[in-house]
């Protein structure tokens, strides 16, 4: 009797255990579209595995999900894709078979996907993330060439950030136009004639980092202002002023709520012959009465203290929580020995940075009344000086308030300006005959 209850118990076992693993249930989707690339997340407890595969006539993405439930958040994804998104036209959900969950994608215009697995990091679980890139990836070069005036920005583009959802999907945007545009061109400034000859030859170009973006919040303030709301509102500022600035032209790396990694942002400046890169972001501590503005510089040695080691620690794991393709070779931030030429780069930056602080001081009280220096890895460009701006504290509440402010946004965006212009006037730009140089002058 033993024998017969114990082989039914094992055969009982047996048809249970092909039941025993419960579908694992898609907590969140989240859409991301963006000129570069779009972004998808899927996000659950545990990992998903996935097989990826293209059907053609018409170009079509397809994803196999395998034991994934087709739940709530899952079947709302369709209503996520805008129309506007410039590689995905539409998207299906639905169960293909026994254990398989297909997601169909119809698709605007030939792409390269990339398709992968992120652990859990911050308040992130497990996320599957498709980023869908142009087959030909896009020239920045070109996108500068073609660039329309600074309200081609995101439309409907908020002034005040505060209370922004952190999940918001990114604003609509317009398609830089294929057709011809006027095109920037050389405009004398009686004001530079104290500088070098080389200086008023030529454009200047300045690229402007909005940390932060997509997936990746940034801090959040005492009444739920997101970091990457801030720093993208005082970057469109500060290049809508370099804009009109003769001899200056401001390129945006980050244009609208979506992820870059940090050697992206590096790689965007250095593609557009950046003569300057700054990098806008807003300090946050575990403390609310920390306050002031801070401008860091890339430290050929160490942290020149223990809170820029810190703030360094921090702002370079922006790339694990907004989710980088480990699978993609880095080849800036695997970098270990400073050459020659990044120190005088460095040195370069510190001069930038004081002459930024300098202005910043009269419109804020400056957490620190010199340069701190530290590993940021977004700072890491060989040849080009590279700062990072800590505007204010976004744990702050008062000063919370202030960043969300327009006029302060402004004010901000106006000190970063009067200190690069004041570095120019004492550090002129060297000629540069570069490829940029050759395009923005002609035509």
């Amino acid at each position: 009797m033993l024998k017969i209850t114990a082989k039914l118990i094992v055969f009982g076992l047996l048809l249970w255990l092909p039941h025993a693993q419960a579908a694992i249930a898609i907590s969140s989707a989240r859409v991301w579209p963006a000129l570069e690339y779009t972004r998808l997340t899927l996000e659950s407890a545990k990992p998903i595995r996935y097989e990826l595969f293209f059907i053609k006539n018409p170009d079509r993405l397809v994803i196999d999900l395998k034991d994934v439930e087709t739940n709530g958040p899952l079947n709302e994804l369709v209503g996520k894709i805008r129309s506007d998104d410039p590689y995905i036209k539409s998207v299906r959900v639905a169960r293909f078979k026994p254990g398989i969950t297909r997601l169909v994608f119809d698709l605007k215009s030939q792409v390269k996907p990339q398709l992968f697995n992120l652990m859990p990091v911050a308040e992130y679980n497990h996320r599957l993330v498709l980023d869908i890139y142009p087959a030909i990836p896009i020239d920045p070069m070109m996108a500068l060439l073609q660039e329309e005036p600074a309200s081609r920005t995101l439309e409907s583009a908020p002034t005040t950030v505060s209370q922004l959802p952190q999940e918001t999907e990114s604003k609509k945007y317009k398609i830089a136009s294929t057709q011809t545009t006027p095109q920037p061109t050389i405009r004398s400034n009686k004001s530079t004639s104290r500088l070098r000859p080389e200086m008023s030859t030529r454009t200047l170009i300045i690229a402007i980092d909005a940390g932060h973006g997509g997936e990746d919040s940034g801090a959040k303030g005492y009444n739920d202002t997101y970091e990457k709301n801030v720093t993208l509102a005082i970057a469109r500022k500060l290049k809508e002023l370099m804009d009109e600035t003769p001899d200056m032209h401001g390129v945006l790396i980050r244009d609208g709520d979506y992820f870059i990694s940090l050697n992206g942002r590096v790689q965007k400046a250095r593609q557009v012959r950046a003569d300057l890169l700054i990098s806008i972001h807003a300090d946050a501590f575990i403390k609310p009465h920390a306050r002031g503005s801070s401008v860091f510089a890339l430290s050929e040695r160490g942290a020149t203290s223990a809170s820029a080691r810190w703030l360094a620690k921090k702002e370079n794991e922006a790339d694990l929580i907004g989710g980088v393709n480990l699978a993609v070779k880095d080849p800036y931030l695997a970098r270990t020995l400073l050459d020659l030429s990044q120190t005088a780069t460095i040195n370069d930056s510190m001069k930038l940075a004081k002459h930024v602080l300098g202005e910043m001081g009269n419109i804020n009280t400056l957490h620190g009344n010199s340069v701190q220096q530290a590993g940021f890895a977004v700072l890491k460009s060989p040849d080009i000086p590279s700062i990072l701006i800590e505007t204010a504290f976004i744990s702050n509440p008062s000063e919370e308030l202030r960043l969300n402010d327009k006029d302060y946004q402004g004010k901000m965006a106006r000190a970063i300006l009067s200190g690069i212009k004041s570095y120019f006037a004492k550090n002129p730009a060297l000629s540069k005959p570069l490829l940029v140089q050759n395009k923005l002058t002609s035509t």
